[in-house]
């Protein structure tokens, strides 16, 4: 019986969800295509739908078919000047696996090529993987960089004072889940510690819906500055990322697709048309097959959200 209920109950709603469109595209048939394309690209239907309700009037436009790109390019949150980002003390933050030491590697190198290893520090508090600091120390002697590795609130505090003078520091951090118990410790600390730390957030591109907005609102008590996008190389659709970061309203600083160092990393204002444009190439190689019921559950969610 609970069974049938559950079939029956689906029935009803994807009928519903198709009266919804036709309802839908009748009334505002450009904001219905706009919402199945951003949809197509994986985009999520809450962002999807206040995305759609931005669709200009049909007079005077090109291709409709542009349209979806352009919502993305224009509202994708991007920070635009790193001038002020060029010196001062910087913490990179994120889940395991997100690519944060690399992304020190790569941010360091890129100092280096523009102003040398003078003024350049890094340092570790991860004190919780094995191998993480070897990885960095790795990296630093490469970079001829000076590499320190406090334990605790009091030895960063003390470390950063030392290194006042230097115009760049890096800080990679343990590497910690939302829900690892371990994670209020560490961000508490970072803060208590590093007060004049800027924060940066590593969201790795691969990972799912769900868990970047988990992490996102787990690394929220850091007020990160901005995001790295990580791993966008390892990404089969960019639509869960491109949804949390707008959901969030969280500036990207930084992406990253691929391991090597300096050269995989990019500022975020140059490439923002590169990156709407490979999250809507990921999606043409994945040819999802969507039938009518599957636009229709689509549409009225979106449309329910708006």
């Amino acid at each position: 019986m609970h069974r049938e209920l559950k079939d029956l109950r689906k029935l009803v709603e994807s009928e519903f969800a198709s009266m919804s469109r036709r309802n839908h595209r009748v009334r505002e048939p450009l904001k219905a295509r706009v919402l199945e394309a951003l949809s197509a690209m994986g985009i999520a239907p809450d962002v999807a739908a206040r995305l759609a309700a931005r669709t200009p009037a049909v007079d005077g436009l090109g291709d409709p078919a542009n349209i979806p790109l352009a919502l993305l390019i224009r509202h994708l949150p991007v920070v635009e000047r790193l001038s002020s980002a060029n010196c001062g003390i910087f913490a990179v933050v994120g889940p395991t696996g997100a690519g944060k030491t690399t992304t020190i590697a790569k941010l360091a190198a890129r100092w280096i090529r523009q102003y040398g290893t003078k003024d350049l520090a890094l340092v570790s508090t991860d004190a919780h993987r094995v191998g993480a600091r070897e990885q960095l120390l790795t990296y630093a002697r490469i970079l001829g960089a000076p590499l320190l590795t406090p334990d605790g609130t009091t030895e960063l505090a003390r470390a950063l004072e030392t290194l006042k003078a230097k115009r760049l520091v890096l800080i990679d951090t343990p590497g910690m889940g939302p829900r690892d118990e371990r994670l209020g410790e560490q961000l508490a600390a970072l803060k208590l510690g590093a007060a004049r730390v800027r924060v940066l957030l590593a969201l790795p591109a691969h990972a799912d819906g769900l868990a970047l907005d988990e992490t996102v609102r787990a690394f929220s008590r850091v007020s990160p500055a901005a995001c790295i996008l990580t791993k966008l190389d390892e990404a089969a659709s960019l639509g869960a990322a491109i949804s949390t970061i707008l959901r969030h309203r969280l500036k990207i600083a930084y992406l990253c697709d691929g391991q090597r160092v300096p050269d995989d990393l990019h500022l975020a204002h140059q490439r923002r048309l590169w990156l709407v444009l490979a999250a809507h190439t990921l999606k043409e190689l994945a040819e999802p097959r969507r039938d009518h019921a599957h636009l229709g559950r689509v549409v009225a969610r979106g449309h329910a959200h708006a």
